[in-house]
């Protein structure tokens, strides 16, 4: 018996900090997404009450164009950062795993520092290069007679994915890293001995194998699309074409702690995850698609 409680007890820490900071605050956050706050008097003077809203907050997220054209701009964001991002790590893991790869514990580390650097400083670094009058890139492109506003309407999306490829490139390249690691040294040998180029033995060897990974670094950009948040919220002091509801994630933030109404903020939270849920499984049934074609 002691034996058998024993991984529990062990477990326990966890499992209370995992209960209380994540289950917990899902269950009250779909709870929250049921009901509206009702002022009480007739200037809500007699306080407030909360009560049962049934899909009523869920029609009206669905139905607030901001918050649809949030999650257009998000996909928009994804289909072509997350691509350009997962085929930029593809290719310095595949560089950095060849034989003929010179120092690649350290340009592993290099690729990776990114990583490390927190997302709010990341931006505010970045938001240096973007600022006319500040940027050097802006005064090298003004000086050839090119004009280009990186915090405009047209152009901030695309800086804040500059911004994201920048940081998670070195992440995803190192996943992407740790598959090529585990294949059997046995296939590059044989590989070698018929004479197979460096790109016959990417393509038909270390992709193929490598696509639990691809597949693992797609969904983990894709849910963190989704999330963008911290990006954003920062350059929007900066960028009139930023609004308080331009990523899915500020549009429930601002519905929280702006306008007061929590009803709606966790209804728009539980789209953002069934939308997470949703895009991550279409993926992974792409790829098991694609295998089964094979």
């Amino acid at each position: 018996m002691k034996g058998k409680s024993a991984p529990w007890l062990l477990l326990a820490p966890f499992l209370v900090l995992f209960i209380g900071t994540m289950i917990v605050p899902i269950i009250m956050a779909i709870g929250y997404s049921f009901t509206r706050v009702e002022r009480l008097g007739l200037l809500g003077e007699a306080g407030v009450d909360s009560v049962f809203a049934g899909l009523e907050n869920y029609i009206a997220a669905l139905t607030n164009a901001n918050f649809i054209a949030s999650i257009g701009r998000m996909v928009l964001f994804g289909v072509v950062q997350v691509t350009v991002m997962i085929v930029a790590a593809t290719i310095l893991a595949l560089l950095l795993e060849s034989a003929s790869a010179k120092w690649p514990g350290f340009f592993r580390a290099t690729y990776f520092l990114p990583y490390g650097i927190p997302g709010v400083i990341a931006t505010i670094l970045w938001s240096f290069l973007y600022i006319p009058g500040l940027s050097p890139i802006v005064d090298v492109l003004g000086a050839v007679g090119i004009t280009v506003d990186f915090l405009g309407p047209n152009m901030v999306l695309w800086s804040i994915a500059n911004i994201v490829t920048w940081t998670y490139t070195g992440y995803n390249m190192l996943i992407i890293v740790a598959q090529l690691k585990a294949i059997p040294g046995e296939l590059y040998e044989a590989a070698k001995i018929d004479g197979a180029s460096s790109f016959r033995v990417a393509r038909s060897i270390q992709i193929p194998l490598i696509r639990p990974a691809l597949m693992l670094t797609i969904i983990f950009s894709i849910i963190g699309t989704l999330q963008l948040f911290a990006e954003p919220r920062l350059l929007q002091t900066m960028s009139a074409g930023i609004t308080s509801e331009y990523t899915p994630n500020m549009s429930a933030y601002a519905f929280a702690f702006q306008y007061n109404d929590i009803g709606m903020a966790a209804a728009q939270s539980v789209i953002i995850a069934v939308a997470a849920f949703l895009f991550s499984a279409l993926a992974l049934g792409i790829s098991n698609w694609m295998e089964k074609r094979r």
